[in-house]
This record gives C-alpha cells, structure tokens and sequence, in this order.
C-alpha cells in the first residue's frame, strides 16, 4: 500500500484515468462493432454510415491517448477496405 501522500494521489489520479480510458474505449469499439454489423448484414451503405459516424470518435479515443494513432490508423484502413470490397461485390439497385 502507498505510504506518501504522493503515492496516494497518484493512485487516485491512476484510477479516475482509468475509468476514462475504459469509457472511450468501449465507446469506440461500439462505434466500430456496428459497422462490423452492417458488413456481415452485407450493407455496404449502412457500413459506410457507420463507418463515418465511427472514425471521429476513433480518432478522438487516439488524440486523448487511449490507443495509439497508428492503431486508430490501421483499424480505419482495414474497415475502408471491406467496405469497398462488399460494395463492389453487391451493386446497388438502381
């Protein structure tokens, strides 16, 4: 257990970033599960929404330190990619 007063905010400080980074992160996986929804439903525009609606709030979980830019960087990538792969193999009807 902490002895200093230091020690002890410090443990304070820990736990309130904690919970905070908890929060943002699952907000963004959230966001992230539902374009994951929409893929495997084979919508590619609901994905696309999704997608838009999803890449401020990644971006943001970066900025405040929860994950690391290259990480939100890759993630957005890679679900880009699938959604333009499930556009293209399912046009829309016009």
């Amino acid at each position: 257990m902490a002895n200093t007063a230091s020690a002890r905010k410090r443990i304070r400080q820990t736990e309130r970033r904690t919970e905070r980074n908890r929060a943002h992160k699952s907000r963004m996986r959230s966001f992230v599960r539902k374009v994951e929804e929409a893929l495997a439903g084979g919508n590619a525009e609901a994905a696309r929404e999704a997608l838009r609606l999803a890449q401020p709030e990644m971006q943001r979980a970066a900025t405040k330190g929860v994950i690391h830019r290259n990480t939100v960087a890759r993630k957005l990538s890679r679900l880009s990619s699938r959604i333009k792969t499930a556009a293209q193999a399912k046009p829309p009807h016009a």
